[in-house]
């Protein structure tokens, strides 16, 4: 851990190559709309300044092409931010992997967006191994591309003479740990989202880990008709109930279970100004679609919320985003606020939830990657914390 480093004195004079997750959304000028992610990279920096260290910076930005620069593909707004931030002056470098980086112990620059260096996303050796040279400690602070293997993440892990974990890694190592792999029992994870297909994964490895399983959106639509009851027009995948049911059975052979509803919001169409109604999940009519859970199923879930003892939340149980349907997402999300469980929360749609229902402070801790969390979750190792394991 790059923060051990520190506290040893190994940093001083040392030049430090920090892996950052800097994509932050640019509006149609190139001015950053939100910046959670530049905020949340700056304690590795003034870990690695305070240290006496040498630092340079990359994180990539959007989706470009490499080797072919464009203006909107450029880390500038970033290195702006950044210096403000800092309170100092942050460089922006460009053709850094051809020409080399000169900075000073205490200072810091920002190198251009490493995607569109060629070789980037295979992972080339010979491209990381340039990047390595630039480097005495490679420190990988980005969770949000761990699920990658690429140059920046992993290939230069591979070549540099030390490569650690910064600290926002590290926190996610730390609160994945906790959650996943020493939990405190019962554990609880909510999966929600549109389809089981793309949570089919999730669900079958949570099955074998989880006390509690709650199901929510489309995935908990699935979930009613493999259980048998009616769901009208609501958004489900009818060939995946044999996979539910599965899901269902394999909880139940561990003493475990999936809650399922035993009341539901419906309404006659899609749309922020449908008209809702209440209705027991056997009363579902064949025009109706569920756009939530029930006020009962989730008193009923919310008191499983507040006797867990790790709470695991990837996604909401109903249309949130409409106020006529976000009744049980919010139940659910002040049911985890106030549990003595320990939370931690993923993925974009349940970090909307937790802004909307202003419930950030409560939750034990809320992961900054999507891609991550989800493999995370699905029981995958992520190539950034294979390489760190063996370098360590």
């Amino acid at each position: 851990r790059f923060a051990d480093l520190c506290a040893a004195g190994r940093v001083a004079g040392r030049r430090v190559f920090i892996r950052a997750d800097l994509n932050v959304p640019l509006d149609e000028a190139g001015r950053i709309t939100e910046d959670t992610r530049i905020r949340a990279s700056v304690p590795a920096i003034r870990m690695a300044l305070d240290a006496g260290a040498a630092v340079m910076v990359t994180s990539h930005l959007g989706r470009p092409t490499e080797g072919q620069p464009r203006p909107e593909d450029s880390l500038a707004p970033v290195a702006q931010r950044l210096s403000e931030l800092l309170g100092r002056s942050v460089p922006l470098v460009t053709g850094w992997v051809e020409h080399g980086v000169q900075v000073a112990p205490g200072d810091v620059v920002l190198l251009e967006n490493c995607r569109l260096n060629k070789g980037e996303k295979k992972n080339d050796p010979v491209l990381a191994q340039r990047m390595a040279a630039l480097c005495d400690i490679f420190v990988h602070d980005a969770f949000g591309t761990a699920h990658r293997a690429e140059a920046s993440t992993v290939g230069i892990a591979e070549y540099a003479p030390i490569a650690c974990a910064g600290p926002l890694l590290a926190a996610e190592i730390d609160a994945l740990t906790r959650a996943l792999q020493q939990p405190q029992r019962p554990l609880v994870a909510i999966v929600g989202g549109s389809k089981v297909s793309t949570k089919l994964t999730i669900l079958n490895n949570l099955a074998q880990r989880v006390d509690r399983l709650i199901v929510g959106g489309g995935i908990a639509n699935t979930f009613l008709l493999a259980a048998g009851y009616p769901i009208g027009q609501s958004l489900a995948e009818p060939e995946l109930a044999a996979q539910a049911r599965a899901v269902i059975e394999a909880m139940r052979a561990r003493g475990a279970e999936v809650p399922i509803p035993e009341d539901v919001v419906v309404a006659p169409t899609f749309g922020p100004d449908a008209p809702a109604t209440v209705k027991a999940v056997a009363d579902v009519g064949p025009e109706d679609r569920i756009l939530d859970i029930g006020p009962r199923t989730a008193q009923r879930l919310a008191q499983l919320l507040q006797h867990a003892g790790t709470i695991v939340w990837n996604g909401p149980v109903g249309v949130f985003e409409f106020d006529a349907f976000a009744a049980g997402t919010e139940t659910l999300a002040r049911a985890i606020a106030a549990s003595p469980a320990f939370s931690i929360a993923g993925g974009g749609d349940t970090l909307a939830a937790i802004a909307k229902f202003g419930i950030a402070e409560q939750v034990g801790y809320i992961s900054t990657g999507g891609g991550a969390f989800l493999e995370v979750l699905e029981g995958k190792t992520l190539p950034a914390f294979e390489v760190l394991a063996r370098r360590a």
